[in-house]
């Protein structure tokens, strides 16, 4: 995000941006039976650990919870998102929560 933020005007943002979002409603409509919650965006992050409690940075600025059959198919989930097709450079991580039964 932050190479896209730098090296692309704010008029080709915006408008990209404009797109993505047109775009992630028809996805979530075409998703909608995986979808479990639609999320929401992520914000500053806090690591604590024995030193105590510092500032930290990763590339985490969305979450979403889905269902599938396996964590390929949730990953198959995610190939045509708006967010990798409109926006330069960018990427979708898939973690595993795994199903304990209860």
């Amino acid at each position: 995000m932050d190479e896209w933020m730098k090296s692309t005007n704010e008029t080709d943002r915006k408008g990209q941006m404009d797109k993505m979002m047109q775009d992630w409603q028809v996805w979530s409509e075409a998703h909608k039976d995986s979808i479990v919650d639609q999320g929401s965006p992520l914000s500053k992050t806090k690591r604590v650990d024995p030193k105590g409690i510092s500032d930290v940075r990763n590339d985490l600025n969305y979450m979403m919870v889905v269902q599938a059959d396996s964590h390929d198919a949730a990953c198959a989930l995610f190939t045509d998102n708006p967010h990798i097709t409109t926006i330069p450079n960018s990427f979708i991580e898939v973690m595993e929560v795994p199903h304990n039964g209860m």
